[in-house]
């Protein structure tokens, strides 16, 4: 019992101690603890983006080459951009570095130097015309590097024994003027040219320099000596002799050329059926144009080393009517090549080109493009830019397994000259530049216009 009353005298204590607790007043509240951080994802670590694989090309941009070199270098330009939309190279982009060689040699040989030893591009790009081409592959041979070349065919590049060279136009340049007589031999077996019409007489004048010489010799069978050589090559005797055409009157003018009513009144007195000029200058070609019409020459026809651009035309108006040049590209052409591992033909090049630059391309914007094509499927091929893999991989090329370019299929011979291909041949017709030759081969080939209207 007296357990009994202890526990309960406890309990009543504590019952008390709570209230008197609870009675207590109530402290001012406290600021409120900072919220704790939301959790974020960890930062990514920064990437370095892909170094750029580097392009070097010289071309002229100004001088007497300007016309043409212009054109290389948005040609060149319009295939980089296009690489670079889809996807870049190798996982990386393109960058092209363009140099203006003023269409100087020695400038030429400095900026691809420059390019090798200072700025360590890993590709070379090759420039316009065989003159700048001679002196340009050398430094790139010497340095192990791959130089394809867009125009330069003078067989005295092409027989030295270099192994990094790559033509990508059809034939050595000495074998050019075979293809105009060809096409007017066809159209005398066809009808169009009367058998006794055929140009019986010619005459040949050209630059004195590499791309004049070159077909010069091709046409009057002469020889080319190759430098730093014993090697000659016989061309007798002459594609005019085997087309059964005698030559009545040769000149060739120096660089810098003025005299041109001169040169046009002495052809227009051996009074040729064919007029055959050849230049690597399309300015040296309108000069010599614009004087034999000044003149009032007017040969059954004429044939020019130049004369696809659109500024012969400009230059020229109706002038140009009748004409023929031989050809590498032309847009009728239905060839399908390859860019970024995809197809693409020589109708998606011109669409591409007049939505970059708004205006129609010619050969000498088409020519360097099948060259980016053809350094970009070895590059894609070979996995690197290693040059020596790049150019084993273009001199294995075959009819069966070629490069393939909007100028059609390319593969080489040991001196890196193309095998199995001809030259097209156009012709001006009512301020048109038709395409005259193969013919059947294509559709879009048209009559050539015999003989070529008069001034």
């Amino acid at each position: 019992m007296k357990q009994l009353r202890y526990a309960v005298l406890v309990l009543a204590l504590l019952l008390s101690a709570c209230a008197g607790a609870t009675a207590t007043p109530t402290a001012a509240p406290s600021a409120p603890m900072p919220a704790a951080p939301t959790p974020t994802a960890p930062s990514a670590t920064p990437t370095t983006p892909p170094r750029p694989i580097r392009i070097g090309l010289s071309v002229p941009l100004t001088g007497d080459l300007a016309i043409a070199g212009t054109k290389h270098r948005d040609g060149y330009q319009l295939c980089v951009d296009l690489i670079n939309q889809k996807g870049g190279l190798l996982g990386r982009p393109v960058e092209l570095l363009v140099e203006d060689n003023r269409s100087d040699n020695e400038v030429t040989v400095s900026q691809y130097e420059r390019f090798i030893n200072v700025e360590k591009v890993d590709l070379l790009l090759g420039t316009f015309s065989s003159r700048l081409n001679f002196a340009a592959s050398a430094v790139a041979e010497k340095a192990g590097y791959v130089y394809p070349i867009p125009s330069g065919g003078a067989l005295r590049i092409w027989e030295r024994g270099f192994k990094y060279i790559f033509y990508f136009q059809q034939n050595a340049v000495e074998y050019i003027g075979s293809a105009p007589l060809r096409a007017l031999m066809a159209y005398r077996d066809k009808g169009i040219i009367p058998a006794d019409d055929f140009p019986k007489t010619a005459a040949v004048v050209h630059a004195d320099e590499f791309y004049g010489n070159a077909i010069a010799t091709g046409l009057l069978g002469g020889k080319v000596q190759i430098p730093g050589t014993d090697k000659v090559i016989d061309l007798a005797p002459g594609f005019l002799a085997q087309a059964g055409i005698q030559v009545v009157f040769t000149q060739k003018w120096p660089e810098g050329f003025t005299d041109w009513l001169t040169l046009a009144n002495a052809i227009k007195a051996s009074n040729p059926d064919l007029v055959m000029a050849a230049s690597g200058s399309p300015d040296d070609i309108i000069q010599l144009v614009r004087a034999l019409k000044t003149v009032g020459a007017n040969p059954k026809m004429i044939y020019t080393a130049q004369g696809t651009q659109v500024e012969f035309k400009e230059a020229l108006g109706d002038a140009v009517n009748g004409i023929i040049i031989h050809a590498s590209w032309h847009p009728l052409a239905p060839y399908v090549g390859l860019l970024a591992g995809e197809p693409f033909s020589n109708q998606d090049f011109i669409q591409a080109f007049k939505a970059k630059y708004g205006r129609e391309p010619d050969e000498d914007e088409a020519i360097p493009f099948a060259v980016c094509q053809g350094l970009e499927q070895a590059v894609r091929a070979v996995g690197s830019t290693d040059n020596k893999a790049i150019r084993d991989w273009l001199a294995s090329r075959t009819k069966d397994n070629p490069v393939k370019t909007i100028m059609g299929d390319f593969y080489w011979d040991e001196r890196g000259l193309p095998i199995g291909r001809d030259y097209l041949v156009t012709q001006w017709q009512n301020g048109e530049l038709k395409f005259v030759y193969p013919i059947g081969e294509f559709e879009g080939v048209v009559d050539l216009l015999w003989p070529r209207p008069r001034w």
